[in-house]
């Protein structure tokens, strides 16, 4: 099994701004990420993205894909049977071990935690262009030390950048 991290960034590294808002990421980079996760048929993400997420009218595009929501905490109600819980990264990729590739989907703490586990083999990174001052960062602080191999660099649009790195073992 591939573990593909995928996250859209902004320039200075976060994946949201401190009240969990998203809105600054663009329509062509929201196709891209879901394009990814229809393609792996499976998804992770953390309670917190969970919760942002299925209030946005696009994740009726992810339907059909099988997601897994990491909590350390009770997750509310699940809104399809599609949608499992997992209290750790390794029980999470043992829910999926029939795909094979998964998507891990963020946020920090979660991406901290396949870090920090070594379970991520690839990232792609979909670099917005915005900066601000204090938000979510892609990692929250952890135990770990990763070198990337870049494996591709795309346009998304004029202004936004794909950066395709393997995680060197």
């Amino acid at each position: 099994m591939k573990v593909i991290m995928y996250m859209a960034i902004t320039v200075n590294g976060f994946i949201a701004k401190q009240d969990d808002d998203t809105s600054w990421i663009s329509r062509e980079e929201w196709n891209s990420y879901s394009a990814a996760a229809r393609k792996a048929g499976c998804l992770i993400i953390g309670r917190r993205t969970y919760h942002i997420l299925t209030k946005q009218p696009e994740f009726s595009e992810l339907k059909d894909v099988k997601l897994v929501v990491v909590s350390k905490e009770k997750v509310p109600e699940l809104i399809s049977p599609n949608h499992n819980v997992a209290f750790s990264p390794k029980e999470a990729l043992n829910l999926l071990n029939d795909f094979k590739v998964v998507v891990v989907a963020g946020g920090g703490a979660l991406n901290k935690s396949f870090a920090e586990q070594n379970l991520i083999d690839e990232l792609y990174l979909d670099i917005e262009p915005f900066a601000f001052g204090n938000g979510i960062r892609l990692f929250s602080e952890g135990k770990f030390e990763k070198k990337l191999e870049l494996l591709g660099v795309k346009n998304i649009t004029k202004n936004e950048l794909q950066l395709h790195y393997k995680v060197v073992k």
